[in-house]
């Protein structure tokens, strides 16, 4: 290792500055990556625009990275040097400057690491850790809870005999989330635009209804009683007052109640039998996934490194060309910045 570089936020509102930043140590049960492509996730401008989660300025965003194994902490015995990897980096739960991705070098905990089979590519790796962590936050946490209480995924999963509805299918966690369910044992109604009903349908979704038919509520209503099971919840991947959520607590409703998983903060006054949890991706639980199902299912091609990559750039100076390409929209793809 020589030196490090990283695109720094300096203020709520700052463009993204490339400038010199320290190097990662590997400490005890952690690993320290050289990145080879970052990927970009609405958080990261939504904090550029309204400072939130930075405890202290200049700070490093960026929660997905991919590339090689440069140092191995204390305590990791399944990752070495010169592995190929995926990492899901916290700055914005530590926030300390050498866990964010946006940087040459990342510090990761081993435990939000995988190894990438041949046939992943850096660019395809990088597009699944946080949308892993966010999908199995809302997938497999508590009912009481809010969340949908699925069994944990396998690579030949029984039925469990749980119908869940997934609304934003074609997002990034929404890929996730329908593959994770699917190998849950779950059976999954998908809602996304009509030109991505068939990539749902190719990730396991049962029903896939298009989120801008008027009768949409009542689609997806008639699409879980198709399909029978036992309805648990809807899994609300966009999340937002006055567009997602004037759908998915009325589906809810409508199918007697349940759990609303939720990436941003839930409805404003929920129903009684509705019961909102707000998924925050940062979570222990999800080590099982990255221990065992992860690395099997993408080494066995059941988990597909999903959506498809849209590379905006290559270096730090690309990043916030990233940003703003996020913050723009996409549809069925993943913002990545090769370095």
């Amino acid at each position: 290792m020589s030196s490090n570089q990283a695109a720094w936020l300096d203020g709520k509102g700052a463009q993204l500055r490339v400038g010199e930043s320290s190097m990662p140590k590997a400490e005890a049960g952690k690993v320290v990556i050289r990145n080879k492509s970052v990927a970009i996730n609405p958080v990261d401008w939504k904090v550029q625009d309204y400072g939130v989660f930075v405890q202290s300025w200049p700070f490093v965003l960026g929660e997905d990275v991919a590339g090689e194994v440069v140092e191995v902490g204390e305590g990791v015995s399944h990752l070495k040097k010169g592995d190929r990897v995926a990492a899901h980096t916290v700055s914005l739960m530590s926030g300390k400057d050498e866990d964010g991705g946006f940087q040459l070098y990342s510090a990761a905990i081993a435990a939000k690491t995988v190894k990438l089979p041949d046939s992943v590519s850096f660019a395809q790796g990088s597009v699944i850790p946080l949308a892993l962590d966010t999908a199995a936050v809302g997938l497999y946490s508590k009912v009481a809870d809010g969340f949908l209480g699925l069994p944990l995924p396998s690579l030949n999963p029984t039925s469990s005999g749980k119908t869940i509805v997934l609304w934003g299918g074609s997002t990034s966690v929404g890929c996730m989330a329908i593959q994770l369910a699917v190998a849950s044992g779950a059976k999954v109604v998908a809602i996304a635009s009509e030109h991505n009903h068939k990539l749902c349908k190719d990730l396991g979704a049962s029903e896939v209804v298009d989120y801008k038919n008027k009768s949409v509520v009542d689609d997806v209503v008639a699409a879980v009683q198709k399909i029978g099971g036992d309805f648990v919840g809807v899994y609300d991947a966009i999340s937002v007052q006055g567009d997602s959520y004037t759908h998915t607590v009325p589906i809810l409703e409508k199918l007697g109640g349940g759990s609303l998983a939720t990436v941003l903060p839930g409805p404003e006054n929920p129903p009684s039998n509705v019961k909102a949890g707000n998924v925050f991706g940062i979570n222990d639980l999800t080590h099982a996934i990255w221990a065992e199902y992860l690395p099997k299912g993408l080494e066995s091609g059941k988990l597909k490194a999903v959506p498809e990559v849209l590379v905006i750039g290559t270096g730090l100076e690309s990043v916030q060309k990233g940003l703003n390409k996020n913050k723009e929209g996409v549809s069925a793809k993943k913002v990545v910045v090769e370095l």
